[in-house]
């Protein structure tokens, strides 16, 4: 699932030069880099949170219990220009993909 919404973010920012999409994932940066260079995703910057859950943690996407505890739920958090949210989802199921619809006109909206 990462991977089929990174592609499809890279997608979108492809016709948005003036968007930035930011794919931030638990992977190591290594592989995320191989991975991007491997797909030819050139429109997206990829970051690493693996070192640390503070960001998981701030932004209210870590899972605490369970099979999955310690990774990252499925988030989209859409920005405008000033910073100010104009868009979010939290995906109910890890292995789902998210309202890519629903991000996209929000991200229209904003470029």
């Amino acid at each position: 699932v990462c991977a089929i919404s990174t592609k499809k973010f890279d997608d979108f920012a492809k016709e948005h030069d003036d968007t930035a999409i930011l794919i931030i994932s638990a992977d190591l940066p290594f592989a995320m880099s191989r991975f991007c260079v491997s797909e030819n995703l050139e429109h997206v910057t990829s970051l690493s949170i693996m070192r640390s859950q503070e960001f998981s943690r701030d932004y209210g996407v870590l899972i605490e219990d369970g099979p999955l505890a310690g990774i990252t739920a499925r988030a989209i958090v859409v920005l405008d220009q000033k910073n100010q949210v104009v868009h979010t989802e939290l995906v109910g199921e890890i292995a789902h993909e998210p309202d890519y619809k629903a991000a996209i006109q929000a991200l229209g909206s904003v470029s």
